[in-house]
């Protein structure tokens, strides 16, 4: 059977700042983030299967994709942790804010390689993940293929 791709779209809002870039993005703030997660396998031809004809069920992937990426990072601040950001990180955690640190430059393009590799090992050993799109504002995003990797 034919191998089909099948994309599921996810928004969360999510604040962050790029510790010794030389722009306004230095400074603290947010996106809302558009995320587009596409995955390729074939459907299911078992017709006594519950999921005849589905590559995989939307709602499963939409389980991986919440619980591992838009419930952690919706409404939180992302900084990386290598740097000076980390004591303004532990000021706002003391005061209640929903921090996340990481061992990256919060960019769109090192945010989606953390995503795929977060997604791949979740998904089903019959469906591989095709790719991610991560889109921070209407007209700047970042793209990951399986393809180029």
């Amino acid at each position: 059977m034919s191998n089909i791709r099948i994309t599921k779209q996810f928004n969360f809002e999510t604040g962050h700042a790029l510790y010794g870039y030389d722009g306004k993005c230095r400074n603290v703030h947010g996106h809302s983030y558009k995320l587009s997660v596409t995955v390729i396998g074939a459907p299911i031809t078992d017709k006594n299967h519950v999921k005849y004809g589905m590559v995989i069920d939307f709602s499963d992937l939409k389980k991986i994709v919440k619980e591992d990426i838009v419930d952690v990072f919706d409404h939180a601040t992302v900084f990386n942790k290598n740097t000076p950001h980390i004591e303004l990180a532990h000021e706002l955690e003391k005061r209640g804010h929903h921090v996340i640190l990481v061992n990256y430059q919060p960019t769109s393009e090192m945010m989606i390689l953390d995503f795929a590799d977060k997604i791949k090992k979740r998904l089903p050993k019959n469906i591989n993940l095709y790719s991610l799109r991560l889109q921070e504002t209407e007209t700047s995003f970042a793209e990951w293929y399986a393809g180029d990797n």
